[in-house]
């Protein structure tokens, strides 16, 4: 029977979530989530114990997630960006801590958006790795529990990690017992060959944090994600996590540019939230029922 959980992402309301935001804790725990992804665009700026105060008052359980750009972009050739990603990732890893979250997910391995017309490659792995390792090793420091999970994202976002295998083999290579890999429903429509197969090739020592999108990125449970296939493999490796929708408002205009958003997919961002939730809801019980069936 399933273990994990359903939220929702902040991204649902705000495209750059900041104190002016804090109405959004309260209105995912009445609408039925169980956590709560809140998105941090600006770590250095983010209103940490106005959140804890008001997370306090529900009951959430709460994950980050983030993306680097270009100042911040661990694969740069410039030693002063790279620092300045690393000096980022910690500033997380500290509100993490203080949130009592244990999980950051995101693009948080290069730039979101970077490209170089070429594949990866080996410079830029080391990079990278290197960054990654000095965050990771701090985070075990002063946040034990704490797992950073890198999101492979499709090849239009990043040339750096596509795919869960990419993503296993970052975790491993930059070698601490807290990295993991955050899988996306909507980048893996892209870029595995089985939903099933990724799932596996993580498996429950390393997968550790899941958002559940449409393909179109529209209201889940509409599209052509194999949601049976995908929750039956999660059951399968025992995965305990959350599984997070995430979409955007189509109101935003910076964000939605960067995802290419052209048209609606719902009327609000929270329309497509609360119908996604009781779709997937039902799509996990009608896999849990044939599961029970077979026994």
């Amino acid at each position: 029977m399933r273990k994990f959980k359903f939220g929702v992402d902040t991204f649902i309301w705000s495209e750059n979530f900041s104190i002016d935001d804090l109405w959004i804790i309260s209105k995912a725990d009445s609408l039925g989530f169980k956590v709560l992804d809140i998105a941090v665009a600006h770590p250095e700026s983010f209103p940490t114990q106005e959140v804890k105060n008001a997370l306090e008052k529900t009951n959430l359980e709460v994950v980050t997630t983030t993306t680097l750009g270009a100042g911040t972009n661990p694969i740069s050739p410039d030693p002063e960006v790279r620092a300045a990603a690393v000096k980022s990732m910690k500033t997380l890893v500290d509100i993490n801590a203080e949130l009592g979250s244990h999980i950051i997910g995101g693009v948080d391995y290069a730039g979101w958006g970077y490209l170089t017309g070429h594949p990866r490659t080996s410079d830029e792995w080391d990079r990278s790795v290197v960054c990654m390792r000095e965050v990771a090793e701090y985070a075990l420091e002063v946040a034990p529990d704490l797992s950073i999970c890198v999101e492979p994202c499709n090849r239009f976002e990043t040339h750096f990690l596509n795919t869960a295998e990419d993503g296993v083999k970052y975790c491993k290579a930059v070698g601490t017992s807290n990295m993991g890999v955050h899988l996306d429903c909507f980048h893996m429509m892209r870029e595995e060959t089985s939903y099933w197969g990724a799932v596996h090739t993580c498996g429950k020592e390393y997968l550790r944090y899941v958002h559940v999108c449409e393909n179109t990125r529209g209201i889940p449970g509409t599209g052509l994600v194999p949601w049976k296939e995908f929750f039956a493999a999660l059951e399968d490796i025992d995965y305990d996590g959350y599984c997070v929708i995430e979409s955007f408002d189509p109101r935003f205009e910076e964000l939605n540019g960067q995802c290419a958003i052209w048209r609606k997919f719902a009327e609000t961002g929270e329309e497509l939230a609360v119908k996604g939730l009781s779709n997937l809801q039902a799509i996990a019980s009608e896999v849990d029922a044939e599961k029970e069936g077979r026994k």
